[in-house]
């Protein structure tokens, strides 16, 4: 009796159910395709993406639009650079959350790859002629952003290897508009009157009660990418980029130019970090105004890779995150894909406060209104 009790209460133990394991091939055979396209999976089930030779991602979107990342909360792997021969090839896993039954969409984020229909879907409609299928999915992503495409009625780019196979369809954004504004500061007691920058979108420069330290890691486990990319931060917040293995740099840009350095911006300067390193190299901004700071890493093909940052862009208007990235990725090469080196420098939007340089002088009129409280 003893016996039967305890297997009893042991087997309440056991779980009823394992996690399945999908294993989904990323361009195998230089094919720009996930092979399968989509899966069926259940919640806890983990879908297991094998990245082959190229240059791929997996990056989460919605099902209109196909080729635009999640604004926030979205899975996504970044670039997975992966050269011929590699043994083993890298693994990116997923684990799929209770979706309570609605299908997950994602892409390829490398450029042109999504409008050349290789999309994947977790849990599509099963009829192929359901508005929402993978299939009607699939086409929209080529719809919208392949060679397809409707030309559109504004401005379009056209060079490189989309202007010699056909119409690009790519819009680019509009350039960002800002004015020059006077505000009147208050801040322990005493009353600043400022000239300021402003951007479409962005708030009064009204410095933060506490001041916070926000921490950006360059190209974490190998990634070419900022983690976060994209964050918001306040007037006397201070932003430290942690350098990780390799050779990346910190250097402000402007929207429309992503991958060319500002003249009077920031630059951290190649920082190369050994693959043993224990200590990583800092390179710390102060925020000194709420305008949308840009950024990239200045290595080679890193930028067009999709490696660039933003402090405070706007994302309810055209100039967002998402836009810059792709901007960024565009075949154009209308920017400079190195670094000067420099390392230092005033920037527009930020105080570089490390490595090696004192307290550089802003080059807007705000810097002195925070010079009574830093």
């Amino acid at each position: 009796m003893l016996s039967s009790t305890l297997a009893l209460s042991l087997a309440a133990l056991l779980p009823t159910t394992f996690a399945a394991i999908l294993e989904v091939s990323v361009g195998a055979n230089g094919q720009l395709a996930y092979d399968p396209p989509f899966v069926h999976a259940a919640a806890g089930d983990i879908v297991r993406f094998t990245f082959n030779p190229k240059n791929h991602t997996v990056t989460q979107s919605a099902f209109d639009p196909p080729c635009v990342p999640l604004p926030e909360g979205g899975f996504r792997t970044g670039f997975i650079p992966v050269a011929a021969g590699t043994d083993p090839l890298p693994v990116q896993e997923f684990t799929v959350p209770d979706n309570y039954g609605a299908p997950l969409w994602f892409y390829c984020g490398q450029v042109n790859h999504c409008g050349s229909g290789m999309v994947f879907a977790i849990n599509p409609p099963a009829d192929a002629a359901d508005p929402h299928s993978f299939e009607a999915f699939r086409a929209l992503a080529i719809a919208r952003n392949g060679t397809d495409a409707a030309a559109p009625t504004s401005t379009t780019v056209h060079s490189g290897a989309a202007a010699a196979t056909g119409t690009d369809s790519y819009t680019t954004p509009p350039a960002p508009h800002w004015t020059e504004a006077t505000a009147t500061v208050i801040w322990g007691g005493s009353t600043y009157t400022t000239t300021y920058t402003s951007y479409d979108g962005t708030p009064e420069p009204t410095p933060a009660v506490a001041p916070q330290e926000h921490k950006i890691t360059v190209g974490a486990d190998g990634k070419l990418e900022y983690s976060p990319a994209n964050i918001t931060a306040a007037i006397g917040d201070t932003v430290v980029f942690e350098f990780r293995p390799k050779n990346h740099t910190v250097t402000q840009s402007s929207f429309s130019n992503p991958c060319s350095a500002l003249a009077t911006g920031f630059k951290s300067g190649f920082q190369p970090v050994a693959a043993d390193a224990t200590d990583f190299p800092k390179f710390t901004i102060t925020i000194n105004d709420t305008a949308p700071i840009w950024g990239y890493c200045g290595q080679v093909n890193h930028c067009q890779s999709g490696m660039v940052f933003s402090i405070n862009a706007v994302e309810s208007g055209p100039n967002n995150f998402a836009a810059f990235q792709q901007l960024a990725s565009r075949p154009s090469g209308s920017s400079s894909s190195t670094d000067s080196g420099s390392t230092g420098g005033a920037g527009n939007g930020a105080i570089v406060t490390s490595p090696r340089v004192g307290l550089a002088v802003g080059t807007l009129a705000l810097a002195s209104v925070l010079a009574a409280f830093l």
